[in-house]
């Protein structure tokens, strides 16, 4: 099994409910196990300013699914909760799931990359995933202790 960790988020609509079904979806899925949750934060946007705030989470899953099947299920969630893929970049959406890490590894393929490419860029899903377990490390990055205080302190 491995240990990976999914950040949540959405601005549209009743966002807590969102996150709410997102994650019931999330533990239900065969082979999924959802063994934390931190809270709901609500952020401002981030790159595209002009839209509603955010509600973002983590979730802390339990998984024996390789990191790209793990990856199609969070799409298919996303698919049945609504997300289309039109509009600006980093633009408004229903629901946003994304595959923050996969255990202690790194993967670089097409349409697959993690650690995510922009995590240590974004206080939104470090401090969630820093409330789950304080102690993680992000592959090629280093400890998330010391990516939050480079982030904090800008």
């Amino acid at each position: 099994m491995t240990r990976a960790f999914v950040g949540l988020g959405t601005n549209l609509g009743d966002r807590e409910a969102m996150l709410r079904s997102a994650l019931e979806q999330l533990s239900a899925e065969p082979g999924v196990e959802v063994v934390g949750v931190s809270s709901f934060r609500d952020t401002a946007p981030v790159g595209f300013t002009e839209q509603p705030r955010f509600l973002n989470a983590a979730a802390a899953v339990e998984t024996g699914l390789p990191a790209r099947e793990l990856l199609d299920r969070l799409l298919a969630i996303e698919r049945r909760l609504g997300r289309t893929r039109g509009g600006p970049r980093f633009g408004p959406r229903t629901i946003d799931l994304d595959l923050l890490l996969y255990g202690d590894r790194q993967i670089r393929e097409a349409g697959l990359e993690v650690p995510h490419p922009r995590l240590h860029e974004r206080l939104f899903a470090l401090e969630p995933l820093a409330e789950l377990d304080a102690g993680l490390v992000v592959p090629g990055r280093g400890p998330l202790a010391d990516l939050l205080v480079g982030l904090q302190s800008r």
